[in-house]
């Protein structure tokens, strides 16, 4: 039987925090090291740092995956995720650290297979390594990473750590990373690392067990606060993966802005644009993807600020021109922009999002969104959170009209290392679900709580 975190919880409370949990967020790209005053966790005068998570999230789905409350799927019901992370930083001099991660997840109570991804399953991914990485060079100036690492840039729409997934994302890389006053850049090569079912997992820079298709992302990444009204990002990857017959090759040129805080009184925005171009299995790719997003905030207590997002990616209205015009989303955090039951990816879609947000005090933040959702075209398919699974056979003569959801979420922070979570979600079958088979709407409940030092 695997330890559990209950036996070391009651030394681990007395711990001032490294980081507050925050539910559905990646978390940092690296530790954060306090004094030794300032955390017991601390020694050394923080040339050694350890780090811990226990996150566990209790799901209860009906008809996310086949939308027909007539019979019981092995993705219908009710199930417990947990996942306990330990790590541990070292730091001899200001410019060389060492950082080493190890990350147990497992999904219990569910009919699903326990292989990660199967049927939509997190699965078991039990005593691996997520991170472990030398970092050589200051803070401020020039420095490089070398070893396995998180990727997150942005808002996490094209790269993100996946941290809502129970397993997450991580990389086996190498990221030059340069950081002057106000602004930085990123250059970085990386193989995403494949979580393996009770085997240590690998990346495919090792050719004999990861995703089998000589996968590789590299890329630049550039972000300045120099305009005083919002921080501005500009980007170039570079994805290839090997098929036979025929290789992808395709490049994603993108830009984000988003508003700096105050800057433009009650207001505020984000938005991000990215087009790509290249091969995807020997076809031409030509593709684009954006989103908008405004904000007003009122002055009052509760702090409510109402919202309104829309995203728009291409589809693939004739699959049998020797085209692709589907945008490739690449290795995103779907679930935090359309919608919570992860039915839809960045493609093939259009999406409005009306929200609203309150804080009735400092630790509790409460949201409601209302999604509306359209197949771009009814050419290509409807793509789930994932990128890649399809919901229903493509059906050209369907209504586009794919539903909508509701989603509450309420989060209670008591502490800084402590924080609780609770949703509701609501899909309400549009046209298209009618038109292509069973059409029952969908429901999703979880709670979550995390612990995080």
């Amino acid at each position: 039987m695997k330890l559990t975190p209950i036996a070391i919880l009651p030394l681990l409370l007395q711990a001032l925090p490294l980081h507050a949990g925050d539910a559905g967020k990646a978390v940092a790209d690296s530790p954060v090291q306090p004094s030794a005053d300032q955390n017991p966790l601390s020694f050394d005068d923080g040339k050694i740092v350890f780090d811990f998570e226990e996150r566990l999230r209790f799901e209860d789905r009906n008809n996310n995956f086949d939308f027909n409350s007539a019979k019981k799927a092995l993705t219908d019901g009710a199930w417990l995720e947990e996942h306990t992370r330990l790590g541990v930083l070292i730091a001899p001099e200001s410019w060389l650290k060492f950082y080493v991660q190890g990350q147990d997840a497992r999904e219990e109570g569910s009919l699903r297979p326990k292989i990660p991804g199967a049927l939509g399953a997190e699965g078991d991914d039990p005593f691996d390594l997520r991170q472990a990485y030398v970092q050589v060079g200051e803070d401020q100036g020039l420095s490089v990473k070398l070893g396995r690492q998180l990727l997150s840039y942005g808002d996490e729409r094209l790269l993100g750590a996946f941290d809502w997934n129970n397993i997450g994302r991580s990389w086996d890389a190498a990221k030059i990373h340069y950081q002057a006053d106000d602004w930085w850049v990123d250059g970085f090569a990386a193989s995403l690392v494949n979580p393996l079912n009770y085997k240590f997992d690998r990346s495919d820079l090792e050719n004999d067990g990861g995703l089998g298709h000589q996968q590789m992302l590299s890329g630049i990444y550039f972000s300045t606060t120099a305009l005083p009204f919002q921080t501005t990002d500009v980007y170039a990857l570079y994805l290839h993966q090997q098929f036979a017959p025929s290789d992808t090759d395709f490049v994603t040129l993108g830009t984000r802005w988003k508003s700096t805080p105050g800057a433009l009184g009650p207001w505020d925005y984000d938005a991000e644009f990215a087009a790509q171009t290249g091969d995807v299995k020997g076809k031409d790719l030509a593709a684009f993807a954006g989103h908008a997003e405004l904000g007003y905030n009122i002055d009052a207590p509760w702090k409510p600020r109402f919202g309104v997002d829309f995203a728009y990616a291409t589809g693939d209205s004739n699959a049998k021109d020797g085209k692709v015009t589907t945008f490739q989303n690449l290795y995103p955090t779907n679930h935090l922009f359309y919608g919570y039951m992860d039915l839809f990816s960045w493609q093939n879609m259009e999406n409005i999002d009306v929200n609203f947000k309150i804080k009735p005090c400092d630790t509790v933040t409460i949201r409601f969104d209302y999604r509306a959702d359209w197949l771009a075209t009814t050419g290509d398919a409807w793509y789930r959170a994932n990128g890649t699974t399809m919901v229903r056979p493509i059906t050209p003569g369907a209504s586009n009209f794919a539903g909508s959801e509701a989603d509450l979420t309420i989060t209670y922070t008591p502490k800084k290392w402590m924080s609780f979570q609770a949703g509701y979600s609501h899909f309400f079958a549009g046209s298209y679900l009618k038109d292509t088979g069973a059409n029952s709407d969908g429901d999703f409940v979880y709670t979550q709580v995390t612990f995080k030092f």
